[in-house]
């Protein structure tokens, strides 16, 4: 009898070697062109990996929490940018199966699970990141429309995307809708003000999305008016696990390449791995690695399980990420002057590494995350008491 471990397996495995087939090989030349993916996207979209969590009964693959960061840890080992693609699409999508209408379901799911139209998600803005009440960007009711005005910041696929999942100020406060356009820099009312250049994370577009008398039909509305903002936090948690699965790719990624040069590089007649500085860095990589990943399984396994995972989501991002900034540059260390150069990926390893400990909420603010959490259980455990 097949379990669902055997398809998760099956999975994980097919992305496995579609990234060892496809990815690996090319991912260095269209990092450096800062060039998008397309054709690696279009694999990706024939492998089903923009339905993996949306329900079957909306054309999705329906599979579970740890069948999707494994999904996202092989393509972040292969490609970090590649998971930038897949993550605001899904938080999208999941915005939509949680808090959406069933019309909207119906409407808008199936074209994102087949990757015909895919998703970005839309919250900070120049003057409100970690301070997501100060969101200006406006949605006035205007009979059976709202009018959209003001501009967006750190938008990933923003130019790419069909759906946008947008956090404006309603009257009733910040509420949540879908704002459909045709890929590329310009559709009627919006504009891609400014492309982001980056340290690393390339390929994949991190855009300012400029929204000008932008009009949508007032049944885009997500949910509630005025309850945006505890609607799209919600989802935070699994862009928060999302990029915990990321750092683990990327740190898996530089300890591979970090214990097979220590195995090939010889210094005084023997191979590097055989000097105890190196097997000092090659057991303390190995040891966070496997941390990071029991940290983001123990959070998915929660968040699968309907328990509150706030804390143990911002552990998980917050241990892995900053895993991965240390191995990275532990690997660039094993490698020597070569592990600089843009011949090897531990370049590639390290310049992306940072994107994890900044993304879905600097690692600061996951401490304040974890400790508040832990206070606030705390206390509901004392009053329990």
């Amino acid at each position: 009898m097949t379990t669902d471990a055997d398809v998760r397996a099956e999975i994980i495995d097919t992305v496995r070697r579609f990234v060892a087939r496809e990815v690996i090989p090319h991912a260095s030349e269209l990092e450096h062109q800062d060039r998008f993916p397309t054709a690696m996207v279009e694999q990706m979209r024939e492998l089903g990996l923009f339905g993996v969590t949306i329900p079957e009964e909306y054309g999705g693959l329906g599979l579970d929490l740890l069948t999707y960061i494994g999904v996202i840890e092989e393509l972040a080992y292969g490609w970090m940018s590649l998971t930038g693609v897949v993550n605001t699409h899904t938080m999208a999508a999941t915005l939509i199966i949680h808090h959406g209408t069933e019309a909207q379901r119906q409407r808008w799911l199936p074209i994102m699970a087949s990757g015909e139209r895919r998703g970005a998600l839309s919250l900070s803005e120049p003057d409100a990141g970690t301070d997501t009440r100060n969101i200006s960007c406006r949605a006035q009711r205007d009979g059976d429309e709202y009018v959209i005005n003001g501009t967006k910041a750190w938008v990933t696929n923003g130019e790419t995307a069909g759906i946008v999942a947008l956090a404006a100020r309603s009257e009733e406060g910040i509420s949540a809708f879908i704002v459909e356009k045709e890929p590329g820099p310009q559709f009627e009312g919006i504009s891609v003000a400014k492309r982001e250049g980056k340290l690393g994370y390339k390929g994949v577009e991190t855009v300012q999305m400029a929204y000008t008398d932008h009009h949508i039909p007032a049944g885009n509305l997500i949910g509630e008016a005025g309850r945006g903002l505890p609607q799209i936090l919600s989802v935070l948690e699994l862009g928060r696990i999302n990029i915990a699965a990321r750092a683990v790719g990327v740190t898996r990624a530089a300890f591979d390449a970090g214990l097979a040069y220590a195995q090939q590089r010889t210094t005084m007649g023997k191979p590097i791995a055989e000097h105890q500085a190196i097997q000092l860095k090659l057991a303390d990589m190995a040891t966070r690695l496997e941390a990071s990943r029991l940290l983001t399984r123990n959070a998915a396994e929660r968040k699968m399980a309907g328990l509150r995972c706030d804390v143990e989501a911002g552990m998980a991002k917050l241990f892995a990420s900053e895993t991965a900034l240390e191995v990275s540059m532990d690997a660039m260390r094993i490698h020597g002057g070569v592990g600089y150069t843009t011949d090897l990926p531990v370049e590639r390893y390290y310049r992306d590494a940072p994107l994890m400990v900044i993304g879905e909420g600097t690692n600061e603010i996951q401490r304040i995350v974890i400790a508040r959490g832990l206070l606030a259980r705390a206390l509901e455990q004392g009053t329990a008491s």
